[in-house]
């Protein structure tokens, strides 16, 4: 089972991953995590300065932030992931939360195949307030980082992608297979399952639908249905995305 540990300055949990992203997030007891989502696209560094004062005006520090969800322009190529997520953990490391190499906060990172924005920009972002705080104390509260289809290890993306450029109806339900697998190991690590969630989404471009009844519906994986989005995963040669959550309080912001 994956790894996880306490950031005490957010009042939350993660689950280890990569220096870019954690695995997913959960409250700890006496929190609630919440989502605010951007009416349009906000770029990087705007989104910064917009969260933090969404934060500051909630009487939340910085390190409560927990998780985000990112529009790009078009898929990375491997370097280029690795130099947008250096300066993106820049900001992270100023707001005391990225130290040392690890990166508490989760994310997903997509790329809209139509009117994409004309640079990487926040589309929402979670955070924790106090439960006493909530309307929705008691709730069970989390959001799990988005996978692609390739497994974590050594060597590149390309040398992991399960059916790199394969995108027909077999291929599509085995990447989906691998994903829903992965969302699966990350919430059991914080202890909860497709049961306790509220949004499930997939970002994919190809024709997925043949997979959904069996793959998504009938083991649990839409709660309350599936959000779509026509997106692809960040990194080229990535077909099919999926992230999960439960955040009992969602609200979109100007």
């Amino acid at each position: 089972m994956a790894e996880t540990t306490v950031f005490e300055p957010g009042g939350y949990r993660f689950v280890r991953g990569r220096f870019q992203y954690s695995g997913g997030v959960s409250a700890e007891p006496g929190f609630v995590i919440e989502r605010a989502r951007f009416l349009r696209p906000v770029p990087l560094d705007e989104g910064f300065r917009r969260i933090k004062a969404y934060l500051d005006g909630l009487g939340r520090p910085s390190t409560a932030f927990c998780a985000c969800e990112l529009r790009s322009p078009g898929q990375f190529t491997e370097e280029g992931f690795v130099a947008f997520n250096r300066v993106y953990v820049g900001t992270l490391e100023r707001w005391g939360i990225f130290k040392d190499e690890e990166n508490p906060v989760a994310r997903s990172n997509v790329c809209p195949q139509i009117d994409p924005p004309g640079e990487p920009s926040f589309h929402a972002f979670s955070y924790t307030v106090p439960a006493e705080a909530s309307h929705a104390a008691g709730v069970k509260s989390f959001v799990i980082a988005g996978s692609g289809e390739a497994p974590e290890g050594p060597g590149g993306y390309r040398d992991r992608i399960i059916r790199l450029g394969d995108t027909s109806p077999d291929a599509m339900r085995e990447k989906a297979q691998f994903v829903l697998g992965a969302l699966e190991l990350r919430m059991a690590a914080l202890g909860v399952t497709w049961a306790d969630a509220t949004t499930s989404q997939v970002y994919a471009v190809h024709d997925f639908h043949g997979l959904v009844a069996d793959e998504i519906v009938r083991r649990g994986a839409a709660p309350d249905g599936v959000t779509w989005t026509y997106a692809l995963p960040p990194v080229e040669g990535l077909a099919f995305e999926m992230d999960v959550r439960s955040v009992p309080l969602e609200r979109v912001i100007g």
